[in-house]
């Protein structure tokens, strides 16, 4: 494969890559996992597909450069299997002369192939027995998650624990002389607070009495909370939830009819992972 292939597709990840550090790895995948089908194609078997250690050692690299690490052995796992599935789309869609008066990269010709897969698939109808079936399973993604109102003392600068105590005692007392910014949580998701805080904190906003500061600990270190209020869960109803588990079910369901369609197509190929599996 030539490099002038991988130069370019790692230009494409850009600054929208570094804007969004939780982008889909498959999208990474596919911008990463470049290949220059016609020197391939010179070459080789067009019915064999090969990941080069020169394409897995271009997509660490990528990856590190996007999301500041190295990529797990499962990251870059599916990273290789959207390239796969990339490739497979290229390659049928190279059969079916896509590519004729539209010279773009192969991403462009796969997603081609890829709508005319879609054309011919038909998502099943569901009816309420299998959606609430499917809500059942996955009852807490629609459940109203516990909620935090709470302020958060931001000292001026550095906060050891002896400090903090100290700060939230000023503040309690409200005396005037105290210097902290203060930032505001309005109905805050319980997980949200875990993602952000760290359990031990979100634990603790569960029984601290409300409206006075408290040092609690954080992953960050000791944070200075005062909590407002507090709203606990709420389980929904199945009614209530209808179109949104629909939408979902329809959703998934499409994707793994997707997938289906282009393992398929793949079956006339064989897949060669050069130096192993990742």
């Amino acid at each position: 494969m030539r490099s002038t292939t991988l130069l370019r597709s790692t230009a494409v990840l850009g600054a929208s890559l570094l804007r969004e550090p939780l982008l889909h790895l498959t999208l990474l995948g596919g911008l990463v996992f470049a290949a220059d089908h016609w020197a391939q194609s010179r070459h080789e078997d067009p019915s064999v597909i090969i990941v080069t250690a020169e394409v897995k050692e271009q997509a660490r690299s990528s990856f590190r450069s996007a999301q500041g690490r190295e990529p797990t052995d499962a990251e870059l796992g599916r990273m290789r299997e959207h390239w796969i599935d990339t490739e497979i789309l290229y390659r049928e869609g190279l059969a079916l002369k896509l590519e004729q008066g539209d010279q773009t990269l192969r991403e462009r010709v796969a997603s081609k192939t890829m709508k005319i897969l879609e054309a011919n698939l038909q998502v099943p109808e569901a009816d309420d027995a299998t959606l609430r079936a499917w809500f059942e399973q996955r009852r807490a993604d629609y459940d109203l998650q516990p909620s935090f109102d709470f302020s958060e003392a931001l000292p001026t600068g550095p906060v050891t624990e002896a400090g903090a105590r100290s700060l939230a005692e000023a503040l309690n007392d409200e005396r005037p002389d105290v210097q902290a910014g203060v930032r505001l949580f309005e109905k805050h998701p319980r997980q949200a607070v875990v993602e952000s805080f760290g359990p031990e904190l979100a634990s603790a906003l569960d029984r601290v009495p409300l409206g006075k500061w408290h040092v609690l600990a954080s992953h960050a270190g000791p944070s200075i909370i005062r909590l407002e209020s507090r709203e606990p869960g709420r389980a929904v109803t199945f009614e209530a939830v209808r179109a949104r588990v629909r939408r979902h079910w329809m959703d998934t369901k499409a994707r793994e009819l997707r997938s289906a369609a282009v393992r398929k197509l793949g079956e006339k190929y064989t897949v060669q992972v050069a130096g192993g599996s990742s």
